[in-house]
C-alpha cells in the first residue's frame, strides 16, 4: 500500500473522529511520531498496516470518543546522562481495559480537542515561523525591556515562559551581552515540545562562545513550577529527571558536538502525553537540563541551580504567546500570567505579549467565517483579571497595558513587491493563508470543508492584492514589580 494512501486514510479518520494524529499513533501502535515518519517516507512492516488497520476497524468514528490504551513503556535511559529523583511511576499496563478519552471544554475554551489538534500540526508552526518576522520583532520589544531592569548580583536573571524554536530567546541573549558584557547570565527557559528543545540547542552554541558566563537550562514545567525548577506534586517529583551538563573547550563547534550528544537523553526523556481530561499536553516527567561552560564553573557556582534549592526572583520574564488566544481571561490570569508575575524580583519586569487582530490576517479570516473573533481578551482585560487573581501578593506591582502607539507592534510576512502584484503565486497564497490561519489558531476540523472548495485562496489574494502585502499586530503589556 503506497504511503500517501494509508496517510490520506489517517487524515481522514483522525478528522471524522476529533483525535489528533500523534494520539492516533499513540492508541493505534504505541508510536506518537507514526504519521510525521510516513510523511517524511517512513516505512512500515505490512505487521504494522495490519494493527493500524484494526484499530481503526475496532474504533469507528462515532461521537467523538475513542479508546486510548497506554501500554507499558520501556525504563527512562535518564541514568545514563541524567540524574533521576526518583523512578516513575508505571504506566497502565497494556492489558487493562482501555480506557476513553473524552475532550471537555476547560475555563471557557473551545473543544479542548480541536485546540489540541491545533497545537498538534508542526507544518502549521514551522511554515509560520520562517516566512513572518514575528520573532524578530517580538525579540526586539523584548529587549528595549533591558534598559528598564535592575539586576543584582551575582546575575541577570531571566525567564522564558514558550521558548518554541528559540529565535527570540537567542535573540534577546545577543542584546543582553550588548548591554552587560561582563555579567553573568542566568536564564531559564520553558518547553514541552521535543521539537521546540531540538531547535533552541541548535542555535546556543555560539552564545556560550560569545557569553562565557553563561547558565542556561531548559525544562519542560508547568507555569506554576518552572520558574522555581521545582514540582509540588510529589508524585511527579519522585520522577524528575535532573542533568547537568558542563560544556568543554572554547568554541563553538566545541560546545555543538556536546549538545548535539544530548539527543538520546532528551529523546528519552522529553516526552509529552495527552491530558485525558483536558486534551491538552503533559510532561510524562518533568525534565530539567541545566549547561554551562566547564572552564567557568567557579565563578558560575553561586548561579548554577541546585536540586531542591532554586529561587525566582528574575529580572525579566518573557511571556510571550504563552497562551490559547480562544482561552478564557480567567484561564490566562490565574494558570499563565499570574504564576510568572510571582516569579518575578525587586525591580523585575514581566511582558507579556499576544494576537491583537485588526488587521490584513483577520480580513482573510472574516472572508471565509465571517463570524469568528479569536481574539476574545485585550491586554486591559488581561491585567484587570491578573490583579485580581493577585489580591495582596500583587501590592508592590505595577500593571502597566501602555498606549496602543507603544503597546501595539506589526510584523510581516516576508514578500517581494513582485509576488503580491499581477498574477500571485502558489506557493506564496498557501503561506500567507497558513499564516491567517494560524494566528488566528483555526482548528483542523472547521478548515477540512473550507479547503475542499477553493474559495480560500480567492479570499486570500483578494486581501493581498488589496493591502499589496499581509501583515498581522500584536499587543504588549508590561508587570512590574517595584525595586526594593
Amino acid at each position: 500500500m503506497r504511503a500517501e494512501e494509508l496517510l490520506h486514510e489517517i487524515s481522514d479518520y483522525c478528522r471524522q473522529a476529533g483525535v489528533a494524529e500523534s494520539t492516533f499513533g499513540r492508541a493505534s501502535i504505541n508510536d506518537g511520531k507514526l504519521v510525521s515518519r510516513l510523511r517524511n517516507g517512513g516505512r512500515i512492516t505490512t505487521d504494522t498496516l495490519d494493527r493500524i488497520r484494526s484499530y481503526i476497524a475496532a474504533h469507528p468514528p462515532g461521537d467523538g470518543r475513542q479508546a486510548i490504551v497506554t501500554r507499558k513503556r520501556p525504563a527512562p535511559a535518564s541514568a545514563q546522562n541524567g540524574h533521576s529523583a526518583g523512578a516513575a511511576s508505571s504506566p497502565t499496563e497494556a492489558s487493562e481495559p482501555a480506557r476513553t478519552f473524552t475532550p471537555v471544554q476547560r475555563d471557557g475554551d473551545t473543544d479542548a480537542r480541536t485546540n489540541f489538534r491545533f497545537y498538534d500540526n508542526r507544518q502549521k508552526y514551522l511554515l509560520f515561523v520562517n516566512t513572518c518576522s514575528e520573532k524578530w520583532e517580538i525579540a526586539n520589544r523584548v529587549s528595549h525591556e533591558l534598559g528598564n531592569i535592575h539586576p543584582r548580583p551575582p546575575a541577570v536573571r531571566v525567564f522564558d515562559a514558550g521558548v518554541g524554536d528559540g529565535s527570540v530567546m537567542t535573540r534577546v541573549m545577543r542584546s543582553m551581552h550588548d548591554r552587560f558584557p561582563t555579567v553573568p547570565f542566568y536564564i531559564v527557559g520553558k518547553e514541552i515540545s521535543l521539537e521546540d528543545v531540538r531547535l533552541t540547542l541548535q542555535k546556543v552554541a555560539d552564545r556560550f562562545f560569545e557569553h562565557p558566563g553563561t547558565v542556561l537550562v531548559l525544562t519542560n514545567m508547568a507555569y506554576a513550577d518552572a520558574p522555581r525548577l521545582s514540582v509540588r506534586s510529589l508524585t511527579a517529583a519522585s520522577s524528575l529527571v535532573w542533568n547537568e551538563v558542563a560544556l568543554r573547550g572554547n568554541t563553538s563547534h566545541a560546545f555543538e558536538s556536546q549538545i548535539t550528544a544530548l539527543e538520546p537523553f532528551l529523546a528519552a526523556n522529553w516526552k509529552a502525553t495527552v491530558n485525558q481530561q483536558t486534551g491538552g499536553s503533559v510532561y510524562e516527567r518533568p525534565t530539567v537540563l541545566v549547561l554551562y561552560r566547564e572552564d567557568h564553573k567557579f565563578l558560575l557556582d553561586p548561579i548554577i541551580p541546585k536540586l531542591g534549592a532554586t529561587t525566582a526572583n528574575y529580572d525579566l520574564v518573557i511571556a510571550s504567546q504563552p497562551y490559547r488566544a480562544r482561552a478564557s481571561t480567567a484561564f490566562k490570569a490565574k494558570r499563565v500570567i499570574a504564576p510568572l508575575a510571582r516569579a518575578l524580583g525587586p525591580g523585575g519586569r514581566l511582558i507579556g505579549i499576544h494576537s491583537y487582530g485588526n488587521d490584513p490576517g483577520m480580513e482573510i479570516i472574516r472572508k471565509v467565517w465571517p463570524d469568528d473573533s479569536p481574539f476574545i481578551t485585550d491586554r486591559h482585560e488581561l491585567l484587570k483579571a491578573v490583579k485580581q487573581e493577585l489580591g495582596s501578593a500583587g501590592r508592590d506591582m505595577n500593571f502597566n497595558a501602555g498606549s496602543d502607539s507603544r503597546s501595539l507592534f506589526r510584523y510581516d510576512m516576508h514578500t517581494l513587491p513582485s509576488e503580491v502584484e499581477g498574477s500571485i503565486g502558489t506557493s506564496t497564497l498557501f503561506a500567507a493563508w497558513n499564516a491567517a490561519i494560524y494566528v488566528a489558531q483555526v482548528e483542523d476540523e472547521r478548515l477540512a470543508p473550507v479547503v475542499e472548495t477553493g474559495a480560500y485562496l480567492d479570499a486570500t489574494r483578494e486581501v493581498l492584492r488589496a493591502n499589496n502585502g499581509l501583515w498581522f499586530y500584536d499587543e504588549s503589556f508590561v508587570i512590574s514589580r517595584r525595586r526594593d
